[in-house]
């Protein structure tokens, strides 16, 4: 097994470990320095001896040896060495292969609902989470919150602090609470998708695995509710857009904008699941910003080719969602509906007023939208100048390729 199929199994495989080691343990702090452990220790010795029979008990093995080993450290500090002599682990403590086996149950959606504890802020359950069951590390977190490393390091320091010191106990919460910590457990998961679907920085466009593992852990919160609304919703949107995937890059890894994608190498499976998720969640009760815009991309998905695209019934669902959620990409996504319906002159003037908007004012997609429609609208030299301008912006590889290729294109068809 070479050493990227490795990594792809690790990374599928550290949230179910550390939700195992938590579960038996506790110490979700330490817990997650003996699964860290664990995982560098299979990503140096599996590539070399092979894969276990079962990768996952392997790594529960070692973690939960080392974090025997870390608990011993600790109390060694705490205690004088003739307490420690005498000292026998508590039974919630035990080592694998003693009184008990390892759950053979996933535990990552109960780590899920555990790091959007009420006890957290809404930022630090997103960021422990992306950490903790979305495997980013903490610089592609730090980069998602548009903070410094540092800043983020803390942050997540601190969460895990507070988890340990409220002593909640390692489960699924009540029916309640499980509603209150449910509208930041969708949010996470949209945000490990988006990181997936389209990586912050770095040489690639996308990282599959990381919508993966968010559209899998979607199905698990589906299936535990799955008469609510916005959890199919959110499931079909990540249906819906991770089925154009295998046409959004080039051989060279180079980005194909939606209008000119093959749209035969669509996923047409997911297409049809997406489809008949967002159909059923609809009519029942109260609609929701997931399932909105599941819908426009349940029209985007099913028409025949880009010319085919219903746009005015876009245009209508983006002011249904502008009406629920003050989110300026969702402002600035309408302004391009609105151009395509009215012209891209009634778009331009959308985004003068979203310019004003610090949330986005500074953000790369402002100024590509605005050089889209500037070429559209035929002024070449002001589309040419923001599309160099969104390249300045984004911090990621394909995206700045292909906006520097839209600017040299019309430098040369001048």
């Amino acid at each position: 097994m070479t050493a990227n199929t490795v990594e792809g199994l690790l990374r599928r495989l550290a949230p179910q470990v550390l939700g195992a080691v938590v579960r038996r343990y506790g110490h979700f702090d330490t817990a997650e320095d003996a699964a860290q452990e664990a995982l560098l220790a299979a990503a140096m010795q599996w590539p070399k001896d092979g894969v276990p029979d079962n990768p996952r008990g392997w790594l529960i093995t070692v973690a939960s040896r080392r974090l025997t080993d870390l608990l011993r450290t600790e109390q060694a500090r705490q205690r004088r060495e003739d307490t420690v002599a005498r000292w026998t682990l508590p039974e919630q403590w035990l080592a694998p292969g003693a009184d008990r086996p390892a759950s053979a149950s996933d535990d990552t959606l109960i780590l899920l609902f555990m790091c959007c504890h009420p006890s957290l802020s809404p930022a630090s359950q997103i960021a422990l989470t992306l950490r903790a069951v979305g495997g980013l590390t903490t610089a592609e977190v730090a980069r998602a919150f548009l903070v410094p490393e540092a800043t983020m390091t803390r942050r997540i320091s601190r969460a895990k602090q507070r988890i340990k010191d409220s002593g909640i106990p390692f489960g699924m919460p009540p029916g309640s609470e499980r509603t209150e910590r449910l509208g930041a457990v969708l949010h996470v998961l949209y945000l490990i998708f988006n990181e997936g679907y389209v990586s912050t920085s770095g040489p690639s466009l996308q990282r599959a695995e990381l919508s993966a593992e968010a559209i899998r852990l979607a199905r698990m919160v589906h299936r535990l509710l799955p008469d609510d609304g916005e959890v199919a919703g959110l499931l079909a949107l990540m249906l819906l857009t991770d089925a154009r995937r295998p046409a959004r890059t080039g051989p060279d890894g180079g980005l194909i904008p939606m209008a000119e994608q093959d749209r035969s190498r669509w996923n047409a499976d997911y297409i049809a699941e997406g489809v008949a998720l967002i159909t059923e969640a609809l009519p029942r009760g109260a609609t929701g910003p997931y399932q909105l815009q599941a819908a426009i991309a349940a029209i985007h998905d099913e028409a025949p080719h880009a010319e085919a695209t219903d746009w005015p019934q876009i245009m209508a669902l983006y002011e249904l969602l502008m009406q629920i959620s003050d989110n300026p990409v969702v402002s600035l996504n309408h302004a391009v509906a609105v151009a395509m319906v009215r012209g891209p002159r009634a778009g331009l003037d959308l985004l003068g007023k979203l310019g004003a908007d610090e949330r986005i004012a500074g953000d790369h997609r402002l100024d590509a939208v605005r050089a889209h429609l500037l070429e559209m609208a035929g002024d070449r030299v002001a589309a040419r100048d923001y599309y160099q301008a969104a390249a300045l912006r984004t911090t990621s590889y394909p995206q700045q390729r292909y906006l520097h290729a839209r600017a040299a294109r019309l430098t040369d068809d001048q």
